[in-house]
This record gives C-alpha cells, sequence and structure tokens, in this order.
C-alpha cells in the first residue's frame, strides 16, 4: 500500500508522490505507434488555442491509492494544465487526485495482442471514469474492428458507432494522407464537420499556400492593368 500524508485539516489524505514510480525509463514502442501518437498530441495543441487542455503520449495515469500507474498510449483532459515546476515529483505524472479528475479521453493503439485493450486496461480505464476510451487497432489484432469507441454511461463502458465525442466537443477519423513523409491511414482528431485538426507543420503550409495564391491574384491583376495600358506601379 502506497504510504499516504496528511494535506489539510480536513483529515483528507492523499497518496506521497515520493512513494510512486512516476518513469521507470523503460519504455518500448515501434515507429508506427510513436509517430501516430505524436500526431494526436501535436495536432491538440496546434489547433486548439482558447481552451485549456492538458495532452500527452506514454505518462503514467495513478488513479487508485495502491494500484501501479496505467500509460494510455495518449490521454486528453480539459480544464488542467501542468503544475510550473513539472521536475517535481508530484508534478511528473498524472495524479488523478492532484488534477481533481481522469482525463476525458485515453487511447491506445494496438500494437500486439498483449496489451489486454479490450480486458483489462478497458477496466481500468472504466473503473477510473475517463469519459472515452478509444481503441485504435490498426493492423486488426483485435478482430476486425480497426476502432473501437466506448463512451462510460453511469458506472459502465458502452461501446458507441459514434466517433463523435460530445462531451469534449472533438471527434475521431481515420485519414489518408502524408505525415512526416509518411504515406499512411492514420488516426486523427477532427471537428464535427469531418475537418481534422491541422498540424503545425499542416497549418504553415496552409498559410504559405494562400501567401502564394494571394500573390498569383495580385500578378493578375498587374497584368490586366498594363494590358490596358496603366502603370500598376504608379497607381
Amino acid at each position: 500500500m502506497v504510504q499516504q500524508v496528511l494535506i489539510n485539516d480536513d483529515d483528507y489524505y492523499v497518496p506521497d508522490a515520493n512513494q510512486l514510480v512516476t518513469e521507470d525509463d523503460t519504455p518500448v514502442d515501434n515507429f508506427a505507434s510513436e509517430k501516430q501518437q505524436r500526431l494526436l498530441v501535436g495536432s491538440l495543441y496546434s489547433s486548439i488555442q482558447q481552451q485549456t487542455f492538458l495532452a500527452a503520449a506514454n505518462v503514467g495515469i495513478y488513479h487508485t491509492d495502491g494500484q501501479p500507474a496505467i500509460v494510455p498510449d495518449v490521454f486528453l483532459s480539459f480544464d488542467v494544465q501542468v503544475p510550473e515546476n513539472w521536475w517535481e515529483k508530484q508534478n511528473r505524472c498524472y495524479m488523478v487526485w492532484r488534477f481533481g479528475k481522469p482525463p476525458e479521453v485515453v487511447l491506445e493503439i494496438v500494437s500486439n495482442k498483449e496489451g489486454d485493450e479490450l480486458g483489462k486496461k478497458l477496466q481500468i480505464y472504466e473503473h477510473m471514469r475517463a469519459s472515452y476510451y478509444i481503441v485504435y487497432d490498426p493492423n486488426q489484432q483485435l478482430g476486425e474492428k480497426v476502432l473501437r469507441v466506448y463512451e462510460l454511461r453511469g458506472t459502465r463502458y458502452f461501446e458507441t458507432s459514434e466517433i463523435w465525442l460530445e462531451q469534449v466537443g472533438l471527434g475521431v477519423t481515420l485519414w489518408e494522407g502524408k505525415f512526416e513523409d509518411r504515406q499512411d491511414t492514420w488516426l486523427r482528431w477532427c471537428y464535427q464537420d469531418g475537418t481534422v485538426l491541422l498540424t503545425g507543420d499542416e497549418r504553415a503550409e496552409q498559410e504559405r499556400q494562400r501567401a502564394e495564391q494571394a500573390e498569383q491574384r495580385t500578378q493578375l491583376l498587374a497584368d490586366r492593368l498594363r494590358a490596358m495600358g496603366v502603370d500598376p506601379d504608379n497607381l
């Protein structure tokens, strides 16, 4: 059992962070999962500007006193942020009792059949009361479904065909395209109309194309003026 400490005069106890394993330096993942995680987390930070949130990949979540952390591939939690001194022991991972709530969304990317994503992990996230649990199975290790979405209703998870996560105002979608020079099928966040949340590189490319189109329109107008005998440089 994790040691507990008194933190206020109301006899409310929380686990002592010094007794918890906040990192073990032994993550083992594959290229595809790592890149997919980065796409999901990065696009949130490049696209959501008006709301406070915390998104991370491979960061432990401590949810129950006496139980080890669970480490989702990606999680998303709204209305919270990492404390300023994130190197302090109690601030290095997501401790539900410190943030005051579980993440709204937890997501697992299936690489093999060893992760028990539809068994023990589902039960843990259900007990933790994460609003949504997403299982992305690109190689169909667990069956025919590539994407499974579970929604918490009351105290239980129910699989849903909805990819729009009403409680968080985001959706998920499978997207064919290129990310960091890799053409593939990617899991991405999307808006309700299906438009995906852009990465920083995509946003920069979009702005570059807009500037180029504006320059082309300006040049076309200048050419037309010259054809009419008007010098655009003297306007």
